[in-house]
């Protein structure tokens, strides 16, 4: 994925593979061979636009095949898995968790492609990880709506199932402190819900706000959680350019060698400053540089901003206080 800039031409839509007598729906491997394709046009098709917030489309006669493809691989799935024994003495009609962990991968592999192209000069990362994620969380949008039916069938069911982002476990014990032996159900699942809007707003939700407020802080809420959490497609994306670019971008350096006895202040009293992580230190040298493009830098700023809300950065992170500071005043 190209950062260069200027703006060139827009990408044409990808038309669907001819056809032929396999079934994408057959197997994992027919329908990801199927799906593939499309999901690198939309994710990882080159621009050489910075600013690139759009990605590239698919016709849409391939956009509906896919559809229809993941509809009947979903439904032959739940067929199967309903006529084998165990799946009727249990209950169990759903699947889809291969393809899932499919996507999840595939986003992993991707996030890491970015990675290795991290260059080795501080000063020019921000300027790198922006347009990266951009386009990347472009494509994760466009692909959440191409393959809608796999939040639709799976990631719902799974949340119903207690296997999303927010777990029963997770909340229990707090929960608990607030019950007695009396307590109805309905009592206990309205504990619930507050416990759950009280996680929310650690995301930035508003409990008088609008629905888009509780969409973005349940997106973040979502691309923070642990890799064995059932999420949307969008926030699968983004979790993974969390742990795998952002997360590593953050760290800060382990020193080797023996540590000091005692601790050397500076001349003027203060104590050594704490060695920053690299992205840390980029957004340093972009904030506090002095002279050049004041638009240009209050919109990489706020264009990352918005990418560690995105990935689940914590509000309280160091960096994301800092960011959203300067952004407010810029």
């Amino acid at each position: 994925m190209s950062n260069a800039k200027g703006k060139g031409k827009e990408v044409e839509p990808l038309p669907g593979p001819s056809s032929g007598s396999a079934n994408p729906a057959a197997s994992l491997s027919s329908l990801w061979a199927y799906l593939l394709p499309a999901l690198n046009h939309i994710v990882k098709s080159p621009t050489n636009d910075p600013h690139c917030k759009k990605a590239p489309s698919i016709d849409m006669v391939f956009y509906s095949g896919i559809h229809t493809a993941c509809y009947n691989y979903f439904t032959s799935q739940s067929e199967n898995k309903a006529n084998t024994p165990a799946a009727r003495a249990n209950g169990e009609v759903a699947s889809g968790n291969d393809l899932y962990e499919q996507l999840d991968k595939y986003f992993l592999e991707t996030a890491r492609e970015i990675m290795l192209g991290v260059p080795q000069d501080d000063t020019a990362l921000v300027d790198y990880i922006v347009p990266c994620f951009n386009r990347y969380s472009a494509g994760a949008l466009s692909v959440n709506r191409l393959l809608n039916y796999v939040n639709r069938h799976y990631v719902r069911r799974a949340v119903d199932e207690d296997r999303g982002w927010l777990r029963l476990n997770d909340i229990v014990e707090s929960v608990a402190k607030s019950l007695s032996a009396e307590d109805s159900r309905d009592k206990i699942s309205e504990l619930l819900k507050e416990k759950r809007v009280d996680e929310l707003k650690k995301w930035g939700y508003k409990a008088d706000g609008s629905g888009e407020t509780l969409a973005a802080a349940e997106a973040s809420a979502e691309a923070a959680s642990a890799p064995d959490r059932i999420i949307s497609v969008a926030s699968l994306a983004h979790r993974r350019f969390r742990t795998e670019v952002f997360e590593p971008l953050l760290a800060v350096p382990v020193i080797k060698g023996p540590k000091p006895k005692k601790k050397i202040p500076k001349a003027n009293g203060a104590p050594p400053p704490i060695p920053k992580g690299r992205l840390a230190r980029s957004v340093k040298e972009l904030l506090e540089s002095k002279g050049g493009d004041e638009e240009e830098r209050a919109r990489l700023a706020k264009d990352l901003a918005t990418a560690l809300r995105l990935v689940g950065i914590r509000t309280d992170h160091a960096l994301r206080k800092r960011l959203d500071k300067f952004v407010a005043t810029a």
